[in-house]
């Protein structure tokens, strides 16, 4: 997750974030990217039932009823979430507002200490909902929307989706809860993303974030719809020039970028071209972050109780915490199965990286990137990530005959000896 908006209009300084010491607990929301124990927001897919069919879901969702964590399952869960300090709760699905004890486990998780938030297709947030959401304190709604109302309701797959989210994003305006926006960049829409930053001015919408495209579940299918990685330069520069104008109107925007923490290098060399007394500042908010955080300050539980590094990451279970709490899954590094050594790697995924990922002089801040993207395009789960656009130039690799000999070497070299492949399992 890179903050646009913190990072390059100076909304955030790093003495923001060490003034609360980078713990989980004391930060506030939006500085916990910057947190040095990285304890986990944790993503739940507390249901797999959606009443859309969108192209993109990674959890291959639909309207069918599938075996879900029951109220009290879910209530043991969230006791051990807050006890292991866990500061985020993201309810997910499916569609969450299909729960009908979704406000109740709401209400349970705020009273357990932790800050809650949705993330929602919106088409379910009826006023009625709206105020039930607010009366228990929850934080947050983000409404997914995909660009203008046909190219929406075309990746929802129902007519009149676009109209129905935004109609529940006004409920949960109108009942006072904090909303923003998630869209989901790819070749058919990223062209609209001048249209996402209008209808957020219009709208009286601060906050959205812009997710890379993840190769995963119904997702997988589209791997040939990402962005070129000049597609992908010009929609963060976008992004950037739009946030940019928006502060420069005496707006506050909270813009963030998900899923591609090259984003967070390619600001940073923009800005030592534009700015370099930020650019510092930046670099060292950007040390703070640690890059791609899947396994270590961002989990998944689904619907049924099965824990993943992170919401895409579905081929390879890490345990379930009906027979074992997400505490001792999520802290397992003893390298005995294929789910701890994994869980092992992605705690430091720099020794394991190959090719480019393992010789770019950005690893320490990008942290690896997004390994299932890796492993999605290459089969291989420790291959650079294919997302990356940064060239070679910008990341270190200069092109003479001596470094393309090393880099050819350092290819062909076998890979340590790893006890359980966690990456052949997790195929």
């Amino acid at each position: 997750m890179i903050g646009i908006s913190k990072l390059y209009c100076g909304a955030v300084e790093p003495a923001d974030v060490l003034r609360y010491n980078r713990e989980s607990k004391r930060l506030p929301s939006g500085l916990l990217q910057f947190s040095r124990d990285k304890k986990p927001v944790v993503v739940w897919n507390c249901t797999r039932t959606c009443n859309l069919k969108c192209e993109h879901c990674y959890a291959q969702s639909d309207a069918r009823r599938y075996d879900q964590l029951s109220t009290e399952q879910a209530k043991a869960m969230i006791d051990d979430l807050a006890a292991f300090g866990a500061p985020v709760l993201l309810f997910s699905g499916g569609e969450p507002c299909v729960r009908p004890d979704l406000v109740e486990l709401i209400s349970y998780a705020k009273s357990a200490g932790m800050r809650v938030v949705i993330s929602t297709n919106g088409t379910l947030i009826t006023p009625e909902l709206a105020r039930e959401f607010a009366k228990v304190g929850l934080s947050y709604v983000g409404v997914s929307f995909d660009g203008d109302p046909a190219t929406h309701d075309r990746f929802r797959g129902v007519p009149g989706a676009f109209d129905a989210a935004l109609r529940g994003l006004h409920n949960a305006q109108d009942a006072g809860i904090k909303v923003g926006l998630r869209f989901t960049i790819n070749k058919h829409n990223w062209r609209e993303i001048d249209d996402i930053f209008d209808l957020m001015q219009a709208e009286g919408i601060n906050r959205a974030c812009f997710y890379h495209l993840v190769y995963s579940g119904r997702g997988s299918a589209m791997i040939d719809e990402d962005l070129t990685h000049e597609q992908t330069r010009a929609a963060v520069r976008l992004i950037m020039d739009r946030t940019k104008q928006w502060f420069d109107e005496g707006g506050h925007p909270e813009i963030l970028t998900v899923d591609n923490h090259a984003d967070g290098v390619f600001v940073y060399e923009e800005l030592l071209r534009e700015d370099p007394e930020r650019a510092a500042a930046v670099y060292e908010l950007l040390q703070m972050n640690q890059g791609n955080s899947s396994g270590n300050g961002i989990g998944c539980v689904s619907w049924d109780g099965e824990v993943y590094a992170d919401q895409f990451w579905r081929h390879f279970s890490l345990g379930n915490v009906t027979q074992r709490p997400f505490s001792e899954i999520w802290t397992d590094t003893s390298r005995t199965t294929p789910a701890s050594e994994l869980m092992f790697r992605l705690k430091d995924k720099r020794p394991f990286v190959t090719g480019r990922c393992a010789r770019c002089k950005w690893l320490d801040i990008c942290g690896g990137n997004f390994r299932v993207r890796a492993e999605a395009a290459t089969g291989d789960l420790w291959a650079p990530d294919p997302a990356c656009y940064l060239t070679d130039e910008e990341i270190g690799l200069t092109d003479t005959p001596e470094r393309r000999a090393a880099d050819l070497a350092a290819d062909l070299v076998e890979p340590p000896a790893q006890g359980p492949d966690a990456a052949a399992s997790a195929r």
